[in-house]
């Protein structure tokens, strides 16, 4: 395994992060307690989970028992990582809806202090190492967010702070809030849906972020798994659909058979290519997987590596075309795709 720097903390976080968004449905917790055994043997430290993951009922599926009877995904990682907390670099997150009430989400300063404490509970820790705004919240002012983040790293309950799914001009004012009022919490990650079949964080946030010293975290790097496997295509519900989208359209399709193809000239996994891949990208860090199974872990881990070839990069690069979100003078348009730096 190897490991980058996380922003500019010192943390050195594995280049696999190790998702949980399932665990209780896929993995059970009898096989999420063997999944987190086998990424710690492979030399995975970085593992993200959330408020509100594992018992959503979004992931409900047949076979596994309903959200209402699960115990969460913080619950599950907690008791997995006992006598070994010391080894992993934990991130989770809050805004996500907890309850009925009207309070039960978002990022004020009474919903992060609860949830904070919560997870602290849930994980049976008495740090978090990176704790994510989940979501942007219209209603609180990101100077309020970024006050109570920093008076929860003055307590040692959290150690950084991170943005997740919010845009280039965020990112960048939550630097210039915590700047203007010296506070510990400037964001030191920035965690966003990434993957060679979705560039749209190459528009503006990995440029933002590059220029921050803010590390770019992918989820759903291999785009619902149809980067991973096109059997994929053949299950009931795939891709967004669980979100009521209507899946994976024609051209994403097209574009995961040449993946394929060209992935087996190579030698590789379609997974090994497509996180190898977004891996090169500029201010990439670690990419979060989430492996159904040991088999699946060892395989999404392998891809750490990999080291793909310029002509192999701009071969996949050139399958998709991210339109840059303003005009570039001629001879001024986005650089190659660099390899980051890592050590072993």
């Amino acid at each position: 395994m190897e490991y980058s720097a996380l922003g500019q903390t010192g943390l050195r976080v594995s280049r696999i992060c190790l998702g949980t968004a399932t665990f209780g449905v896929a993995p059970d917790p009898q096989e999420a307690d063997r999944l987190v055994g086998a990424a710690l043997e492979a030399g995975i430290n970085f593992v993200d989970t959330a408020d509100v993951y594992g018992n959503m009922p979004v992931f409900d599926r047949a076979g596994a028992p309903p959200a209402a009877e699960r115990d969460s995904a913080e619950e599950i990682l907690g008791r997995s990582l006992r006598g070994r907390r010391d080894e992993v670099v934990i991130a989770t997150k809050a805004n996500g809806i907890t309850g009925l009430g009207v309070n039960d989400r978002g990022l004020s300063r009474r919903h992060i202090i609860r949830q904070v404490e919560r997870s602290l509970r849930r994980l049976s820790t008495d740090w978090i190492d990176l704790h994510y705004a989940h979501d942007p919240d219209p209603d609180t002012p990101l100077e309020e967010t970024l006050a109570v983040y920093d008076d929860l790293i003055r307590q040692g309950k959290i150690r950084h702070v991170g943005l997740s799914n919010h845009p280039a001009w965020k990112v960048t004012q939550a630097h210039w809030i915590a700047d203007d009022r010296r506070l510990r919490s400037a964001p030191v990650a920035a965690e966003v849906k990434y993957s060679l079949l979705d560039r749209a964080a190459e528009r503006e946030l990995a440029a933002a972020c590059g220029q921050l010293g803010v590390s770019v975290v992918p989820y759903a790097p291999l785009h619902g798994g149809l980067l991973a496997d096109l059997g994929v295509l053949g299950r009931p519900v795939s891709g967004d659909q669980r979100f009521g989208a209507p899946g994976f359209p024609p051209e994403e399709v097209a574009v995961a058979r040449e993946v394929d193809r060209l992935s087996r000239e190579w030698g590789l996994g379609m997974q090994q290519t497509a996180l190898a891949w977004l891996l090169s990208r500029p201010a990439v860090a670690s990419v979060i997987v989430g492996p159904e199974n040991v088999a699946e872990l060892r395989a999404d881990a392998s891809a750490a590596d990999v080291r793909l070839s310029m002509e192999q990069l701009e071969a996949l690069t050139a399958l998709k075309v991210e339109p840059p979100a303003f005009h570039h003078r001629a001879g001024d348009g986005p650089r190659q795709p660099s390899s980051a730096s890592t050590d072993s």
